[in-house]
């Protein structure tokens, strides 16, 4: 589902050479949620925009579902993040004038699709999601927490094998962050569904099955909460400060 092979990224800051990325190898075969975490400035989010197609690798191979996202082209890029892949941002980027119903119906709206069956999968998310009864509403009208579940529904609207989120409680309070990530949980076990979310929250890393740990661009180990049945806040935070302390 989810392959990286020896994936380096550097960024120029003025005339220094700042390295995101130092090598990473990850793989992730079965459908989950998972969770990649990591102090900020740790490559976390750099690692994100990789498996997405929002970036390119200096080197190294990222491979998603199957397609060669490092070599695509910007057409490439834009064809699969609307159609094989489902992206969340901390930012909910709602159109505003736009209805909930309608702003998860976007992604196929830009494509020229107007179908009757654009209109029903839109429907069926916002229902999903415990939306039904807001599917009317324009963003300003929906709380937080709402308008990430509008996000989601959007993210989910082409049946994608693979949901990347960055950070998509950011902007939550904690009882809305709780929901999210519950639901984005639920997604994953019951439609098959391979979510991979960036976080620097324990908390967030509980809902996941496993926990990739990164630290100075690379992945320093994992946390297999699936395998020990389940990991609170309190012991995956340990842990990671475990194992990046070992990593120096």
């Amino acid at each position: 589902m989810i392959r990286c092979t020896n994936v380096h990224k550097s960024f120029a800051i003025g005339k220094r050479s700042v390295q995101a990325l130092r090598g990473i190898d990850l793989r992730i075969e079965d459908p989950g949620f998972y969770a990649i975490m990591g102090r900020s400035g740790s490559g976390k989010s750099t690692l994100l925009h990789m498996l997405s197609a929002m970036d390119r690798p200096d080197s190294g191979e990222v491979l998603v579902s199957g397609h060669c996202v490092h070599s695509m082209s910007e057409a490439e890029a834009t064809m699969f993040r609307r159609k094989e892949i489902g992206v969340i941002f901390q930012a909910f980027n709602l159109i505003p004038t736009m209805t909930a119903l309608e702003n998860v119906q976007l992604p196929g709206l830009l494509a020229g699709d107007q179908s009757k069956a654009l209109i029903e999968r839109s429907h069926e998310l916002l229902d999903l999601l415990d939306l039904s009864d807001r599917s009317t509403h324009r963003p300003e009208a929906l709380s937080g927490g709402e308008q990430q579940r509008v996000a989601i529904a959007r993210a989910l609207l082409y049946k994608p094998a693979v949901v990347f989120a960055d950070e998509p409680t950011g902007n939550l309070d904690t009882t809305a962050s709780a929901m999210v990530w519950s639901m984005l949980r639920e997604i994953a076990n019951e439609q098959g569904v391979t979510i991979i979310m960036v976080t620097h929250e324990p908390q967030a890393a509980s809902y996941c099955q496993q926990i990739f740990i990164m630290g100075d661009g690379q992945i320093q180990g994992a946390l297999d909460a699936k395998a020990e049945g389940g990991l609170d806040a309190g012991t995956i935070a340990t842990r990671t400060q475990h194992l990046l302390s070992s990593a120096q």
